[in-house]
């Protein structure tokens, strides 16, 4: 569903991502961990074609997102850390946005936007303005939105930040309904109590460069994902 096959980004002298290899299959929740500055959001812009990759290549359902991004993106949906919504539009007006540039039917939209709408309780706040929308009331309508044309993948940076208890127990369920469909899902948090219950496989970056990769068994053994990412943390 996702492949990235040595790509590598470098910003001035520092390469921010070196030489980076991962493939994300369909029916996998697929975690990205590692330290602030380590290339988890460089990584992930580069997956929904927002960045360029220097060297390397990335596909998304097979295609290429450097020779045909429309096509690739047309398979994807994207929720950045901090969701930079149109603040002039509704939240019903923006969802229909969305709908609209993923050609989503009237009737299939209505019904999307009820179901996850009531499921986040937003449903009474979608005709005020997203500028008077707490972050994590953006941080729903941006799940929402990512949910609305079905991807085949969703690709979240730091989703479960802003998001009270009950709408991240929500949120879990639904990446685990994505994938038992034949979606996947790829995504970097700092919780790693969560990344250790809800991931299928789970992949570390320092500096750039991947460290451990592979099921969560693999990766952690018999420590906790929290011991193991520190003792890789502490390693020069």
């Amino acid at each position: 569903m996702l492949k990235i096959e040595n790509f590598t980004k470098t910003y001035g002298t520092k390469k921010a991502v070196d030489n980076l290899s991962l493939h994300i299959l369909p029916g996998q929740i697929y975690g990205f961990i590692g330290h602030n500055g380590a290339g988890k959001t460089t990584t992930i812009k580069a997956c929904c074609g927002i960045l360029q990759a220097d060297q390397g290549e990335i596909y998304i359902n097979g295609v290429s997102v450097k020779t045909d991004p429309l096509t690739a993106k047309k398979c994807l949906a994207y929720i950045p850390d901090n969701p930079d919504l149109y603040e002039f539009m509704t939240g019903i007006q923006f969802l229909n946005f969305v709908a609209d540039i993923y050609g989503v039917s009237a009737d299939v939209r209505q019904e999307r936007i009820r179901r996850y709408a009531d499921i986040f309780e937003l449903t009474q706040d979608l005709a005020q303005p997203v500028s008077a929308y707490s972050h994590g009331m953006k941080q729903k309508l941006a799940i929402i939105a990512a949910w609305i044309h079905e991807p085949k993948l969703i690709i979240m940076d730091e989703p479960f930040v802003g998001l009270d208890p009950k709408a991240s127990h929500t949120l879990k369920q639904m990446m685990r309904e994505v994938c038992g469909r034949g979606g996947a899902i790829f995504f970097s948090t700092h919780v790693l109590e969560v990344a250790e219950k809800l991931c299928d496989k789970i992949a570390i970056i320092k500096n750039g460069v991947l460290i451990r990769s592979g099921s969560m068994e693999e990766v952690k053994g018999d420590s906790s994902l929290e011991e193991v990412f520190l003792e890789l943390e502490a390693e020069k």
